[in-house]
């Protein structure tokens, strides 16, 4: 008898994960079909998340796609939050400076650049490809500082073209900005040092990136690494400290500040 009972649990778990799936559609475009896309959109979910990573080096103990997973992720966040977006493939390629001779990341092996040009180029094909699936609101989520100033300028370009149609593309600073005042308010209300915050692979970088992926961090190797510094990679502080649990105090401000500023665009539009 108790066997039955046990296979017949089994069979329900087994022929409810599918019907539990399907009722659960994915924010992300690449999951969808062209079909299940063209629905989503004709049934509201007109705003398109463009998020927009890079690929560099993050110190000895931090993946070089870092930006790419941490945009990823917080895009999807902020999507389910809105309820009316779909967010498209990440840019992993972006402008980190020149090659010859190795400028910043670049000095690091690993760091891939591409020319502001073609980064805009980019960029701008992408949302209009957005705009002809039927989006009419598309936003830009840029994890990197370096190219917060070409991401403002392709969207007042783009918005000014498409004026007209009503379609607008909206740069969301805040989204970049938070990094750099709430977030480390909230880490050094936390008790963490200014010292070791740090502006880039140190506490404040590592614990977000904790929060999210935390198999992108040797965590192994955390407590016993030494030499951590400019020479390796990381700016201004440490990541010995970092935590996924002071990670998800930036999480929380970057999708709720994120999230605000979109449905203002929304309006405005």
């Amino acid at each position: 008898m108790r066997s039955a009972i046990i296979v017949l649990c089994a069979t329900l778990l087994l022929t409810a994960t599918p019907a539990h799936a399907a009722d659960t559609q994915s924010v992300f475009l690449e999951d969808l079909t062209w079909t299940e896309l063209r629905d989503a959109v004709a049934g509201g979910k007109t705003t398109a998340i463009i998020p927009i990573g890079g690929t560099e080096q993050n110190g000895p103990l931090m993946a070089l796609g870092k930006h790419n997973a941490r945009a990823k992720a917080l895009a999807g966040k902020i999507a389910v939050v809105l309820g009316d977006a779909i967010v498209a493939p990440v840019m992993a390629y972006v402008p980190e400076g020149s090659v010859e001779p190795p400028q910043a990341h670049m000095k690091f092996p690993g760091t891939l650049t591409i020319t502001d040009a073609a980064f805009a180029a980019v960029l701008e094909s992408a949302a209009a490809s957005l705009r002809h699936a039927g989006f009419v609101t598309i936003v830009l989520l840029g994890d990197h500082g370096s190219y917060q100033r070409d991401l403002a300028n392709v969207a007042e370009k783009l918005t000014l073209k498409w004026q007209k149609s009503g379609v607008s593309v909206n740069a969301i600073a805040e989204y970049y900005r938070v990094t750099q005042g709430d977030y480390i308010a909230a880490l050094k209300a936390h008790g963490a040092r200014a010292d070791e915050i740090g502006t880039h692979a140190a506490l404040a970088d590592t614990s977000l990136m904790l929060a999210l992926d935390p198999q992108m961090v040797r965590t192994d190797r955390l407590a016993t690494e030494h030499g951590l510094n400019e020479t390796n990679g990381i700016y201004g502080g440490t990541p010995i400290h970092a935590t996924a649990e002071l990670g998800k105090l930036g999480v929380a401000l970057i999708v709720e500040q994120s999230v605000a500023a979109i449905r203002k665009a929304q309006r405005r539009h």
